[in-house]
């Protein structure tokens, strides 16, 4: 399992496009100053966000991305993989199994496995529904940064 500034930023991304789930466009230029992520790389993110049908473009001058789908139906690991693709364990794939030659006879993968499954567990557990609700708390409370 690895997870990259791709995840970060990507759901960062999504919860500010679920926050403002009034229908209405949000452009990636609004989204990257208010979650200060770099213009280009959001872009990049949005190419993949699109790619796996968790948002939608709309070109013109009040285009920008909305959700494809309702944020109670969107998980975490929906957004994750569709970033990083599948969630798996990176240290023992079965590349790095075919260079150590340990194969099923490693005591080590059997934890890596269940922190696997327990990221997974969490990340299909939460849906972006429950953090743009949490975020929007934070932001009328002024605990966010």
């Amino acid at each position: 399992m690895r997870l990259t500034a791709k995840s970060e930023y990507g759901l960062l991304a999504m919860i500010e496009l679920a926050c403002r789930s009034s229908g209405e466009p949000v452009s990636a230029r609004e989204i990257s100053q208010v979650q200060q992520i770099p213009p280009k790389y959001l872009e990049q993110l949005f190419v993949a966000l699109r790619r796996s049908g968790l948002v939608s473009a709309v070109r013109g001058a009040r285009g920008g991305f909305t959700l494809n789908r309702l944020a109670t139906d969107i998980t975490v690991l929906d957004i994750v993989e569709a970033l990083e693709g599948p969630l798996r364990p990176v240290i023992c794939d079965s590349e790095r199994v075919a260079r150590c030659g340990r194969g099923d006879g490693c005591a080590a993968a059997d934890v890596w496995e269940s922190a696997t499954a327990a990221a997974r567990e969490v990340f299909v557990s939460t849906t972006l529904h429950s953090l743009a609700r949490k975020q929007e708390a934070l932001n009328e409370s002024g605990t966010n940064v």
